[in-house]
Formats: C-alpha cells, structure tokens, sequence
C-alpha cells in the first residue's frame, strides 16, 4: 500500500512543533483533567492532543482519501469548478 507523503511526515519521531493558545470553557478543561487519568493519559493536554489526533484522522480518511476525496478528484477531471466541489463536501458533513 502506497502511504501519502501527508501521513508519511506525520510517522517523523523529531517534526517541528509550535505553540498555540486556545480559549476553552473551564468546565471543560476540568472534565478533560477527570478523563485524562481515566483513559490513561498523563493530564488533559495529552487528552486533548488525542482528541485532535482522532478527528484529524477522521476527516483525513474522509475527505483526503477516502471515497468522497476519490470523488472529488474525479469530478475535477471533469471540470466541475472546485467552489462547487467544496460546497458539496460541507454539505455531506451536515448528513
């Protein structure tokens, strides 16, 4: 199986890292310290980096290669315009 250069990077121990600030509610931050332990996490970042890691993923395999990413691909060759495209792909995340 041939593995996108995408996930492929993501397979690196050394990549480069960067900091960012996010604005979540107290009680969920609390929550999150609740699990962490629970789900045999170190404390609610590791979570919370895990969350990410999962829908990430998620939506990777949907729209990066998954079957909805194939067709989209094959449309394009088909000249249907990717504002088009785009739109229908929001459009399947709501069903």
């Amino acid at each position: 199986m041939n593995i996108p250069e995408r996930i492929r990077t993501r397979l690196v121990k050394d990549r480069t890292m960067t900091s960012i600030t996010l604005r979540i509610p107290v009680d969920v931050v609390d929550s999150m310290k609740e699990i962490a332990p629970k789900k045999g996490f170190s404390g609610y970042q590791a979570l919370l980096k895990s969350y990410l890691s999962d829908g990430l993923r998620r939506d990777e395999a949907q729209f990066s290669f998954g079957p909805t990413a194939q067709l989209i691909e094959a449309l394009k060759k088909r000249g249907v315009p990717d504002a088009l495209l785009q739109e229908a792909a929001r459009d399947l995340t709501l069903v």
